[in-house]
């Protein structure tokens, strides 16, 4: 999944919704979510990223974050969410380790 834009307050119901789409599609649920052209990201934005981790975790899958440097490494730093999220520098990355996972 890619997200394009801010992941603020306005946009996170439109993210949320796509995001519970393809996790119940997912079987397994292993999802990439591309944040790489995500400028923005505000604690709504963060709430629903959580709860996508915690959904994908209590289903024994796996969730991958593809981030550029920039304001969501930093925010996800800064609030030690770092150590709880899987994330990469690219998709390409990013779907090696999924695919090295199945």
């Amino acid at each position: 999944m890619r997200i394009v834009g801010d992941l603020d307050v306005t946009a996170a119901p439109r993210v949320k919704a796509e995001l519970d789409d393809a996790l119940l599609a997912a079987d397994p649920v292993n999802v990439v979510i591309d944040l790489t052209e995500v400028p923005f990201c505000d604690s709504v934005g963060l709430g629903v990223l959580v709860a996508a981790l915690n959904n994908v975790q209590n289903r024994r899958g796996r969730l991958i974050l593809v981030l550029a440097h920039g304001m969501i490494s930093h925010l996800l730093t800064i609030t030690n969410l770092d150590r709880h999220f899987e994330t990469s520098w690219s998709m390409g990355e990013a779907r090696e380790a999924m695919g090295a996972a199945a």
